[in-house]
Parts: C-alpha cells; sequence; structure tokens
C-alpha cells in the first residue's frame, strides 16, 4: 500500500510512508503533502497533509483532498533527493502531459492579489508582467519572471495573471530545481478548472482546499511534495 493508516484517531493519524520516500525527505521537513494516484496513468489523486511528530513518526492532520494531476498521468520527476526513478516508471519531460513523480520542495506561493494575511511561504504578486517560461532557449526556462526586470529571450510563454482562473491562487513545485531544458517546467499547485478536468502537469484542486492547504504550509517546516503511484 502506498499510505498506511496505523490508527483511526481522529485527524491525528499515524501514517507510515515507504521507506524510501522517508530516505529521501530532508531531515529538516516536518510538512509533506503527499499525492497518491491509483496508477501512473490516472488523472485524479488524492492529497494528504502530514506532518511530523517529535519522534520523527508522520501523522495525518486533515482529511483527504481530491486533485487532478496531469493529463496523461504521471512520470518520473527531477528533484533534489536522492531518489532514483523505480523500474517501468517513465522519465518527465518538457510537455508530456505528465504530473512530476517523486519529492519536491514547496518553495512559495503565488496570486492575483497582494499577499494574504493567512499566507507564510515566500509569495508573489503575479500581475501581467510576470510569465511563467517554458521555452527551452531561454536563460529563464523554469521561472517566473517579470518582464520589468528580465529582457525576454522567450517565445511562447505562460501568462501568470489568472484569465482562466487557475492561476489565481498558487504555490511554486520545485521540480528540475536546476532548470535543465527539457526536463518540465512551471510545475504548480492551483485551482483546477473543474474537478474532473485535469492539468498539463500540475497538482490542481478547489480553491477552498488550496487555501485550506496554504494556510496549513509553513516555511519554517521545510515543506516538500510527495507525489507516487503504485509500481513505486
Amino acid at each position: 500500500m502506498l499510505l498506511m493508516l496505523v490508527s483511526c484517531a481522529r485527524m491525528s493519524i499515524p501514517v507510515k510512508l515507504p521507506f524510501e520516500i522517508t530516505a529521501a525527505l530532508p531531515s529538516n521537513c516536518r510538512q509533506v503533502l503527499y499525492v497518491t494516484a491509483a496508477d501512473q496513468q490516472a488523472t485524479a489523486a488524492e492529497l494528504r497533509m502530514l506532518e511530523r511528530t517529535a519522534t520523527h513518526d508522520w501523522q495525518l492532520t486533515d482529511a483527504a483532498i481530491p486533485v487532478r494531476i496531469g493529463r496523461n498521468g504521471m512520470a518520473w520527476g527531477h528533484g533534489e533527493f536522492a531518489l532514483a526513478a523505480p523500474a517501468g516508471w517513465r522519465i518527465k519531460l518538457e510537455g508530456d502531459g505528465c504530473a512530476p513523480a517523486g519529492v519536491f520542495r514547496i518553495t512559495e506561493a503565488f496570486g492575483d492579489e497582494p499577499l494574504p494575511s493567512y499566507i507564510r511561504l515566500p509569495y508573489i504578486h503575479c500581475t501581467a508582467h510576470h510569465w511563467g517560461i517554458d521555452d527551452v532557449r531561454s536563460q529563464h526556462y523554469n521561472q517566473i519572471v517579470d518582464d520589468r526586470v528580465v529582457a525576454s529571450d522567450w517565445t511562447g510563454p505562460e501568462t501568470m495573471t489568472p484569465r482562466i482562473g487557475c492561476y489565481k491562487l498558487g504555490a511554486v513545485i520545485a521540480h528540475n530545481p536546476h532548470n535543465n531544458p527539457g526536463l518540465g517546467s512551471c510545475i504548480f499547485m492551483h485551482i483546477w478548472l473543474g474537478e474532473n478536468v485535469p492539468t498539463a502537469g500540475c497538482t490542481a484542486m478547489s480553491e477552498a482546499n488550496l487555501r485550506k492547504v496554504l494556510l496549513w504550509l509553513d516555511p519554517a517546516a521545510n515543506p516538500c511534495l510527495v507525489q507516487i503511484a503504485p509500481r513505486f
């Protein structure tokens, strides 16, 4: 099983993570968003908020949250921790429509309004000048940039203003942290376009649930996203 509940005591339920995940997580990580899907092709998944206890065990802090992931399921992503791709996994590439599997830091939040009072993560207030760069030829690949600050060397960027609502609020997942061209770019948590609508590779949920998650995330706890499916 991907997630084994050891007890049934309300919302402080002990949880056992796979050994490889526990070994890969940095020792100072005390919050995990644990996303599990039924298989590598699934576009629906569940997110659970886990906290590390004083005894270094993990416990569930709230009910599972339904999320949508990549339209082509999951592929093994590129993180900064020593976690090799298991046998049988596709490898994440730019434009493949897959959400990255693995362990990744959650580094900052973003949105279309000034810093909300409940967000503790570093925050980017996105405007019409902010872009997510997925052009592999750009020196700013896999970054959110402000075109008032850096010179444009890209084509076809993603606007970070919420024209269709999904970027009204979100968080940055540190996938491909060295920004290697072609390994996948601009992986976020954001608002879904509908409960049955998959993403291009991000992890999406309802606005209410995303606000709950962002309220919970604490940069002092060095939060990480763990995203996996069977055959891990």
